[in-house]
């Protein structure tokens, strides 16, 4: 049970919403030795991410994967029984991973002597909050607050349907059943990640993107070897195309589609829309401390995530995007060290971002796509996993490392991944960004054999045409 906040109770530093950027947030300020009230209106902290986001959805996808390679292992002379999927049990190890993870962040909190308020907070006027829960109403006087009230599915409201047929991502994850046929609305990161989800239990998947392709603004020699993975595993997919209408039938959901070829009727036992997310901005007071919101919804904030009044800043979702639990961690100590009178700023050089489909796809840094936009000349290295011994023995040599750097003094500008693993490799490559590495560093640092962690280092070859596994010389000039 939470603990209750007695009326009037003052505190250094007020927390509203316990999601990865405000329980961050907190336990900093508390290590700093600032008296800290953490208010949310789940039982223990933990936010969206483990409550209906990150870590249900990765423990889905663990699921999804292992049944991925109980299929290929068929290829290797292993061959399993077709499984049976019990999903009543796959909910409960789900949600026993998700209470697992938050309770023992309720624990943190005890051991730091952070006052964790359950319920909603709002701004009531200067320098206090008002916080209804299940035991009433308190109001919590704060010196200094970070808003972290994190973000919510969007919806297209002229599509939308009041019906169990209907998903967004929080419904999904709640696996109710696996439909026959499912239609998924957007090909971003989350519509792919659970679509992937659904097509390995056994769901028929089709998914429709209105851009040209799948996973707009990554590069798309990355997305490639993805997408030829979900044409595979999916029933169809169809970019360019948009979803004009949607209506419910005795047999499911008509979906009116309009694609490169004209207009075409599809039914489909569940809808899943995954079209972005809402900054949870709304009911919060804000007003009531004159804090402006940008031209997007966000929350403006300064490099210290401060907003436009002095005493308050805002973090993750809500103070703008990228939307990612990471991002938002990072930005909740700056907040909280800045609270604490700390000369600090939130200004990485890269925020590493990760698609946990089966291939995984991460980057960071400079893209290729954003170097020719941006029309800056720049040295590309690419090396394909069908030349490292490790993915071959894995059997998925279909993945590819490459290195966005700069041709004149060697710096890592950029890196990107595709294949088994991409989202724990990516982290070599943020820190060589960060730390403005040069290829020569990565080549001359020597990663252990055989991992897919080598093909980071055989990138850094390639560029002065020195790669040990595959023979691409440098040409003159270059």
């Amino acid at each position: 049970m939470a603990d209750s906040t007695a009326t009037g109770e003052r505190t250094r530093l007020a927390v509203l919403g316990g999601g990865p950027g405000g329980y961050a947030a907190a336990f900093m300020g508390a290590d700093l030795g600032l008296d800290v009230t953490l208010i949310d209106d789940a039982p223990h902290p933990g936010g969206v991410c483990l409550y209906r986001g990150c870590i249900p959805s990765k423990a889905l996808l663990h699921v999804a994967k292992l049944l991925h390679e109980a299929e290929a292992a068929a290829e290797w002379g292993v061959r399993f029984r077709k499984p049976k999927i019990d999903l009543d049990k796959m909910r409960s190890w789900k949600e026993g991973v998700v209470g697992k993870m938050t309770a023992g962040l309720g624990t943190l909190s005890k051991q730091r002597k952070v006052n964790y308020v359950q319920g909603r907070g709002r701004f009531s006027g200067e320098g206090t909050l008002l916080v209804s829960g299940a035991d009433g109403r308190h109001s919590v006087t704060f010196d200094r607050a970070i808003i972290a009230t994190g973000s919510r599915p969007a919806r297209i409201p002229a599509l939308w349907l009041d019906s169990e047929r209907m998903m967004d991502s929080t419904s999904a994850l709640e696996l109710p059943d696996v439909p026959p046929s499912l239609l998924v609305i957007g090909g971003g990161y989350i519509g792919l990640e659970l679509g992937s989800v659904y097509a390995a239990l056994g769901s028929a998947v089709t998914v429709v993107e209105m851009l040209p392709g799948l996973l707009p603004g990554a590069d798309r020699d990355l997305v490639g070897i993805l997408a030829r993975q979900v044409a595979a595993r999916f029933s169809a997919v169809h970019v360019n195309t948009r979803v004009a209408a949607l209506k419910e039938t005795g047999d499911g959901i008509a979906a009116t589609l309009d694609t490169p070829g004209g207009k075409v009727t599809e039914t489909f036992a569940k809808v899943l829309m995954s079209v972005g997310r809402t900054a949870n901005t709304e009911d919060l007071g804000l007003d009531q401390l004159g804090i402006r919101t940008d031209e997007r919804g966000f929350i403006a904030v300064d490099e210290q995530r401060r907003t436009t009044h002095a005493s308050v800043f805002a973090i993750g979702d809500v103070a703008g995007e990228p939307g990612l639990a990471h991002k938002a961690t990072h930005e909740g100590r700056t907040a909280a060290e800045a609270a604490a009178g700390m000369k600090v700023a939130f200004e990485p050089q890269t925020i590493p971002a990760v698609v946990f489909t089966d291939p995984e796809v991460a980057w960071c840094g400079l893209t290729e796509t954003a170097a020719r936009e941006q029309g800056r000349e720049v040295s590309v290295q690419r090396f394909p996993w069908a030349a490292s011994g490790r993915a071959t023995t894995m059997g998925r040599p279909d993945g590819l490392t490459k290195l966005v750097l700069d041709p004149g003094n060697e710096r890592v500008l950029g890196m990107g991944v595709v294949g088994a693993g991409a989202g724990e490799l990516i982290a070599e490559g943020v820190l060589a960004v960060e730390m403005a590495a040069l290829a020569t560093d990565l080549r001359l640092t020597i990663h252990p054999h055989p991992t897919l962690s080598e093909t980071v280092m055989e990138s850094a070859d390639l560029f002065f045409g020195q790669s040990t596994h595959l023979y691409r010389p440098r040409r003159p000039g270059k």
